[in-house]
């Protein structure tokens, strides 16, 4: 259990880590490529609309098949598309390498882990555990963040993202021994019923129930929110006048405090409302995004605002793999935690493409800073009325109707 514990972490972290220190690229690759920023921020949007769209599809061959021929394909895929971002001159070549990161982050991030290390472990302590996980795989940000800065100012871009593609091919040597470790798992809470719930037949549950939809929703805001800081923040820091390293500096604290505060909502979601603990996150996030703008933009008020953020950055997963497990069990986790993401990465989509679109229009980002606030409030709601029963059974046979109690 501990090995796997630790191999699950350390792939979450390379595979967050690399995709959060994206943005320090955007500038030198604007700069010496001569594309737009919209061009950039477009081909990391496609990365995370392509990482959501096959989410479903990847969760579900994993429960199917075992994670880790998943892990070992997906993680090549990813340092592919690192790869061909090296060589890349124009906006085909940068969207092709998106379409790559895309599939390969949604085999190598949280969407499969996540479900292994939930069947793993007894109900009681799912919570913990994936936040445990979730926490110890945020690491990935503080280190290579700071790594990537150092790489771009002593060798270039081309060289960093080269040693990047390095990192991301090293998750597939990682996944090797997970396939002996899975075996041993057990499938989770089961529905109740004779039967084993087939794949369609939760899907149908799941989009039928008005709590999973409102979750689902709300989710939007999030990957809205937390894509366009950390492609956009950099740029953003720079106009403001903020020197350069700050920038690292802050996606590594995001990292930091990410690890302790997805940790301590582990922990918090064992013991309180795990609706309501995710609609706080949503609402701290925003009001901080708000004390962040009303404040003078500084290093100082920099780093103290990627701190909070950080606190609040993961603290989403083991709430939602809760819910999740808890409503409609793990049989099928992956393909319901898919469907669920799919909308996390529609908002970092638009959270991408939105932040390059509103900067080359304006030549700033007040509307796209506004835009983050207003869907963050609407998130908060939405969560907050969520409601968390598990659905009633269905007939499986005949057309029977349920006996009235």
């Amino acid at each position: 259990m501990l090995v796997l514990l630790v191999l699950s972490g350390l792939i979450i972290s390379i595979c967050m880590g690399l995709r959060q220190s994206l943005g320090l690229f955007m500038r030198p690759m604007t700069l010496e490529l001569g594309v737009s920023a919209a061009t950039f921020g477009f081909s990391i949007a496609l990365q995370n609309i392509v990482w959501g769209i096959s989410q479903p599809f990847i969760g579900a061959l994993a429960d199917k098949h075992g994670p880790r021929p998943i892990l070992i394909w997906t993680a090549l895929a990813y340092a592919a598309g690192m790869l061909l971002m090296v060589f890349s001159r124009d906006a085909l070549g940068l969207n092709l390498a998106g379409f790559l990161l895309g599939i390969g982050t949604a085999g190598t991030a949280f969407g499969v882990l996540m479900g292994v290390v939930a069947r793993a472990t007894p109900p009681e302590k799912q919570s913990q555990t994936v936040g445990l996980v979730a926490a110890s795989g945020s690491l990935g940000t503080m280190l290579l963040a700071p790594v990537g800065q150092g790489l771009i100012d002593a060798f270039g871009w081309q060289a960093a993202m080269m040693a990047f593609a390095g990192i991301a091919g090293s998750m597939a040597l990682f996944a090797l021994p997970i396939k002996g470790l899975a075996i041993t798992l057990n499938a989770g809470p089961k529905r109740d019923g004779a039967q084993p719930q087939r794949l369609r037949e939760a899907l149908r549950d799941a989009i039928g129930h008005r709590g999973y939809l409102f979750m689902t929703l709300a989710f939007f805001a999030c990957g809205f929110q937390l894509v366009f800081i950390t492609t956009h923040l950099p740029a953003y820091l720079q106009l403001c006048g903020v020197a350069p390293g700050v920038s690292a500096t802050a996606l590594g604290l995001i990292g930091l405090f990410n690890a302790l505060g997805t940790y301590g909502f582990g922990l918090l979601g064992a013991r309180y409302s795990q609706k309501h603990l995710l609609a706080l996150i949503y609402l701290l996030r925003t009001l901080f995004i708000c004390a962040f703008l009303l404040a003078p933009i500084s290093a100082t008020t920099t780093l103290v605002f990627a701190a909070a953020m950080g606190t609040l950055w993961l603290g989403v997963s083991p709430l939602i793999t809760g819910i999740i497990g808890r409503v409609f069990g793990l049989q099928h986790f992956g393909a319901l935690y898919g469907v669920v993401f799919l909308s996390h990465q529609v908002g970092s989509f638009f959270g991408a493409w939105m932040g390059g679109l509103v900067f080359a229009w304006n030549g700033n980002y007040n509307l796209a800073w506004g835009a983050l606030i207003v869907i963050g409030l609407a998130a908060f709601t939405l969560q907050w009325l969520m409601d968390e029963s598990p659905p009633a059974e269905r007939p499986r046979v005949g057309g029977a109707q349920p006996v009235p109690a």
